[in-house]
């Protein structure tokens, strides 16, 4: 039995693509007798939105994929997000970093050859060689941090190689080293997304993740903090993506193709979920990597 789940955030209205995965998520969950579960991202707290929030509900409810227990909401999980990174920090496997976002942009420039990782240049590491007892200090300060994964430490922790299995692509080498050492957590907000999703989908028992096809080379990371955190590795569905008639993945921003606009232009929901279960779209619509 599979225990998938789909993980909105309430930062925009949902739109084709995610009504996509939410019904994969569905569809495998029953195809098992398991579970289909929501878990609403909200921790992108400047950007949440009480309307997104119960858009999601109105559009899964019209859609007819409705989860089969109330949502986890992370923004009521802070506790939990806490105890994990402080075993990070304990493990010493995470420092404080000091840098603001300009800062790290003049340094990336600077450098001859800046690496550049899957979610764009790598953090050149600038703060990872602060005494201990400098940072406490600045901390003590108040002065304005976030904290990241000591990325070549990490790796030297679990040894040998890390694998998981992906429905499509079969079994997978993690290899997380180019994305450098990964913001955990923020000022602004308590647990990045690596930290908080793979810490969740542990606590909701999730056996396989259904997401888009853009979010593969994210998993190489939370295999990495799988093995760190002594989490299970569920299995993994890196889905199709759709494309709107510009040939560009779906955004928030297109607002044609919400779910919302759908509803009130009069779409025939069970019609549109049987055409998406046959892999046909809309008319204007496309697979981006069929």
């Amino acid at each position: 039995m599979a225990t998938t789940r789909f993980a909105p955030s309430p930062t925009g209205q949902l739109h084709l693509g995610h009504g996509y995965s939410a019904l994969v998520a569905h569809d495998q969950a029953r195809l098992t007798g398991g579970s289909y579960l929501l878990r609403i991202d909200d921790l992108d707290a400047s950007r949440v939105r009480d309307v997104y929030r119960s858009g999601i509900d109105d559009d899964l409810a019209w859609l007819g994929i409705v989860p089969d227990a109330p949502p986890l909401v992370q923004s009521q999980r802070l506790p939990a997000y806490a105890e994990f990174l402080s075993r990070l920090k304990g493990a010493g496997l995470a420092y404080p970093c000091f840098c603001t976002r300009s800062e790290i942009t003049a340094q990336i420039a600077a450098s001859v050859a800046a690496p550049h990782g899957p979610d764009g240049p790598v953090y050149p590491g600038t703060c990872r060689g602060i005494a201990a007892s400098v940072a406490v200090m600045r901390i003590s300060s108040g002065e304005p941090h976030c904290w990241r994964l000591d990325m070549t430490e990490a790796l030297a922790r679990v040894g040998g190689p890390l694998k998981w299995r992906d429905v499509i692509k079969g079994v997978v080498v993690a290899d997380p080293a180019p994305f450098g050492d990964i913001v955990l957590a923020r000022r602004d907000a308590p647990a990045a997304y690596h930290l908080a999703s793979t810490i969740d989908d542990a606590y909701q028992g999730i056996t396989l993740v259904v997401r888009g096809a853009d979010l593969f080379a994210a998993t190489h990371v939370h295999r990495l903090l799988q093995a760190l955190l002594e989490l299970p590795t569920p299995a993994y569905h890196h889905h199709a993506l759709i494309a709107g008639p510009d040939g560009r993945r779906l955004a928030k921003r297109d607002d044609a193709a919400s779910i919302a606009s759908l509803r009130q232009g009069g779409t025939d929901p069970v019609e549109l979920i049987e055409a998406l279960r046959s892999g046909q779209l809309p008319l204007g619509y496309g697979w981006l990597n069929a």
